[in-house]
Parts: structure tokens; C-alpha cells; sequence
């Protein structure tokens, strides 16, 4: 569907309605607050270990297996939101990894922080499929992507409000004080209760499913369907590679700073928090630029470049902090860049019957892969003489260069209307 003349004439922050305008605030504070309660958790691993006695390869499975639930919030939470629509699963979701992180805090023993850390990653999972599907239904196509960046990008400004509350407050209240403030995300509820509305889009498709009797009523299978197949395969290497990414350079930079080169509190929030903060902006940015040349070329220009940005953050040309710190808030801007087409890409490939279970699912299996960074790092570091360094250099750029190869071979879908015509249904044969 092409726009008018009008609609263009109209700047694209006054295109979208009230109700629009509220359901993409709900989806970004669930999705800002939700990677403030798990990034805590990065920058606490080793004091963590240090008071429980433990390795802190045992600490680095905790967020492994956060990030395996996740898959299973997620599909749930997909499932759900295609049922019944994009609100209630959201609403568990928020305060279900809010009240997990609260009672992490007062864990008497490794195995009881293990098990409600562990649990959160349900929650945590559930939200995106169901806050993604909220914001991108709701809004319009002409700037979806710019706003999918600043969507996807907020979960930097949540790592950057994790370090500053490490940075201000860790030193007063220690690690329990940190999961301690991270049930104050469960307020958010409230606030969707109230405000928030189903999409249109939504709510037509699943009245034209009851009144045609063609409900789709396991989503899961449809996407591993032949006509489907290609493309939920090659949005889950995508996204499993992304995660891979991720996690190798902004999940364990913290422990390297701390492990390998004996950083102190300040030392470690301040590229954390710079980082993250360039990670919102680029994803800002590069959004703008997704609307323009396209989703794809939006994450693999960046994700190229932030191929030759690896080494000098992880200190192979020199170890002076000011450089670490500039090198990490470049690689923020580029490799930091590349997941902000997440919820407009993956909600534009799948159609609207399944579209919150598709994302849903491609997006958090690659939370699996994601989620064997750490201890397998862990392990490697330890046999290495720079620690985090070289597995965190080799891993990276692998995982980069999948991440484009599986991009190459996705669909483009700049411009995309979402629509609520019934697209799985199979067309009448002809005798």
C-alpha cells in the first residue's frame, strides 16, 4: 500500500494515534526494565562467586540457563499473544521476572539464586515476543524502522542504568541490593492495564479466523512448514549468531575488566555505561538509515566494521584504559547497531497469525546459543595466558561473519504493511 500525499506531508511523529503512541511506550519500558534486571546480573558475577565460594564458570551457567528458559517464556508468551492478544502476556511477563529478581536477592545459598535467576528467564523471555508484536503491529510502516531502533536499542539504555546503579550503589548495598531495586519494573503493569489497547490489525485477523472457522491454533508448526521453512531457518541462524555477538562483546567484557585486568567498580561500569549509551544511539541511527536502504543492509554494514573494531577494546595494540574505553564505545555504535531491526524484521517476515509465535521463537533460540558463551568462554579463557581476550576475539568475529552470511540470505521487507488478511489459509483447489 503505497502513501499518499498527505500522510507524507505529515511528520512521521504525528502519523501515529494516542492509542499508538501508548502501546509502543508499554513495549519499550518492558523491554528497557527487562535488560535492566538481567545486565545486573553481568556485572555481579564475580562478587557473586566470591561469596558463595563457587567458580565462576558455575556463576557464568546461571545467565546461561536464564538465557535457555527464555526460549520457553518466549513461546509460551507467542502462543498466547496470537490467542488471546498482546496485553495479558505482557503483563505476566513484566512481573514475573520483577518478583524473580527481587527474591534472587535474598538467596541464602548458590542453588536458590540459581533457580530464581533461572526462573526469570521465563519472564524475561515472554516479554519481547509479546511487547515487539504490541509496538510494531501499532505502528506505521513509514518510520517502523527508525522505531524498532529505538525499541530494540533501549535494551543499552537498560545495561546503562544497570551501571550506574552499579557504579552508585554497589558499593553501599552490594549484589543483593543490586536484584533487590529490579522488582520495580512490576509497576509497569499498571500502567498497560490501564492504557493500553490491542492492535487493530490484530484484533481484525482474529475475528476473520472465528468467523471463517480457520484458526490457527498451533503457530509453532505452521512456521516449519515447506512455504516456511526457508525463512524461519535463516531468521534463526540470524538470530542465533546475533546472540552469540552479543553476549561474546557485552556480556563478559565486564569479567574480563574484572578477571583478567584487575578493574575496580568505576573502571568497569564507565565503558559499560558508555557503551550502552552508543548502543542506543547507533540503534537510533541506523534505524533511520533501515528505513531508507533497507533492514538488511542497516545491521550488515555495521556488523562489518565492528569486525575490525574487536581487537583494540580487547587490548591487543595497547592496554591504556582511555583507548579500551573509546574502542568499546565504537564497537557500542557498530556491532552494537546490528540488533535494532530485531522486532521490525522478524515481525515483518511472518504473517499475522503467527506472528508473535514466529518472533517469538526465532528470536529466543538464539538465546540457546547465546547462552553457551559464558561458560564456554569461561573455560577457554582459562586456559589462556590473556584470559577473556582471545576467545572473546576469535568467537566475535565468527559469529559476525554468520550473522551477515545469514542476513544475505533473508527476504528483504522495507516498507512492509502489515495487514490482517488471513495469509495461511490454503487456497481452494481447482478440479
Amino acid at each position: 500500500m503505497a502513501m499518499t500525499a498527505d500522510t507524507q506531508a505529515v511528520p512521521w511523529w504525528r502519523e501515529p494515534t494516542k492509542d499508538q503512541w501508548l502501546a509502543y511506550v508499554a513495549a519499550w519500558l518492558g523491554w528497557t526494565l527487562d535488560a535492566f534486571d538481567f545486565t545486573i546480573f553481568l556485572l555481579i558475577m564475580v562478587p557473586i562467586a566470591n561469596e558463595f565460594k563457587v567458580p565462576l564458570v558455575d556463576v557464568t551457567f546461571v545467565f546461561t540457563v536464564t538465557l535457555w528458559l527464555r526460549l520457553v517464556g518466549a513461546t509460551g508468551s507467542g502462543w498466547l499473544a496470537d490467542r488471546v492478544g498482546r496485553k495479558i502476556p505482557l503483563m505476566i511477563s513484566i512481573f514475573w521476572y520483577s518478583v524473580c529478581n527481587f527474591i534472587a536477592g535474598f538467596s541464602p545459598t548458590f542453588m536458590f539464586l540459581f533457580i530464581f535467576r533461572a526462573l526469570l528467564g521465563i519472564g524475561m523471555g515472554a516479554e519481547w515476543p509479546a511487547g515487539a508484536a504490541l509496538a510494531m503491529e501499532s505502528w506505521p510502516a513509514r518510520s517502523r524502522g527508525f522505531m524498532s531502533g529505538v525499541l530494540q536499542g533501549s535494551w543499552g539504555l537498560g545495561f546503562a542504568l544497570s551501571s550506574l546503579a552499579f557504579w552508585g550503589l554497589f558499593d553501599h548495598f552490594g549484589w543483593r541490593g543490586m536484584l533487590w531495586i529490579g522488582v520495580l519494573p512490576a509497576l509497569v503493569t499498571l500502567y498497560i492495564r490501564k492504557f493500553v489497547k490491542e492492535p487493530e490489525v490484530w484484533k481484525e485477523n482474529r475475528e476473520k479466523q472465528r468467523r471463517t472457522k480457520q484458526e490457527v491454533r498451533l503457530p509453532l508448526f505452521e512456521i516449519f512448514r515447506p512455504r516456511m521453512l526457508w525463512n524461519t531457518l535463516t531468521a534463526c541462524v540470524w538470530m542465533g549468531s546475533g546472540f552469540v555477538s552479543y553476549y561474546t562483546i557485552f556480556g563478559l567484557f565486564a569479567t574480563h575488566l574484572q578477571k583478567d585486568l584487575h578493574f575496580g567498580t568505576g573502571d568497569v561500569a564507565l565503558p559499560t555505561l558508555i557503551s550502552n549509551l552508543m548502543l542506543f544511539a547507533s540503534n537510533c541511527i541506523w534505524g533511520w538509515v533501515a528505513d531508507k536502504i533497507g533492514r538488511r543492509w542497516a545491521m550488515i554494514i555495521p556488523a562489518a566494521i565492528g569486525i575490525f573494531v574487536t581487537p583494540f577494546y580487547l587490548g591487543f595494540f595497547t592496554t591504556s584504559y582511555p583507548i579500551l574505553v573509546l574502542a568499546f564505545a565504537v564497537q557500542g555504535f557498530f556491532a552494537g547497531a546490528v540488533y535494532g531491526q530485531n522486532p521490525s524484521y522478524l515481525n515483518e517476515r511472518f504473517p499475522t497469525e503467527v506472528r508473535a509465535t514466529a518472533a517469538g521463537f526465532c528470536y529466543h533460540q538464539g538465546a540457546i546459543w547465546g547462552g553457551l558463551v559464558g561458560p564456554v568462554l569461561a573455560a577457554w579463557a582459562a586456559t589462556q595466558p590473556l584470559g577473556f581476550a582471545i576467545p572473546m576475539l576469535y568467537v566475535t568475529i565468527g559469529a559476525e561473519i554468520v550473522f551477515i552470511v545469514a542476513l544475505l540470505l533473508g527476504p528483504e521487507t522495507k516498507g512492509k504493511v502489515l495487514v490482517s488478511d488471513l495469509e495461511l489459509v490454503e487456497a481452494p483447489q481447482t478440479t
